[in-house]
């Protein structure tokens, strides 16, 4: 596997983060640096991996020492699930959480409301 293949790979999954998460940046470090948070801890961390080892691809002699099997598995790892992925679905599933918990600190400060009601004798 030479260096152009890997460099591909990193901005193939770099591309599906910014077309499907809406994460901005040049090169798919700064955007795991940026958006790195709305991908799962082990797609996250091959992701990392694969960056890193994009870098080192540029080296030629560090070429050599690169595992092409784990270039590989990374790489369809990210694939994989950034393609499973709609487009927007990380921010509606923000949404969805910011909505949630707005609606449960309202039901707990009715309730809060309702017990010093009851406690003063209102209700």
């Amino acid at each position: 596997m030479s260096a152009v293949t890997i460099q591909q790979m990193a901005d193939r999954i770099a591309g599906l983060m910014e077309e499907r998460l809406g994460v901005r940046g040049k090169g798919l470090s700064e955007k795991l640096r940026r958006g790195g948070r709305l991908l799962p801890r082990s797609v996250r961390a091959q992701a990392k991996e694969l960056a890193d080892l994009a870098e080192k691809s540029k080296n030629p002699k560090l070429l050599v020492q690169i595992d092409q099997a784990r270039v590989a598995t990374c790489y369809d790892t990210c694939l994989r699930h950034l393609t499973s992925l709609r487009y927007g679905s990380a921010r509606l599933r923000l949404l969805i959480s910011v909505a949630a918990t707005l609606a449960l600190g309202l039901l707990v400060l009715g309730g809060v409301i309702l017990m010093v009601q009851r406690m003063k004798g209102g209700i």
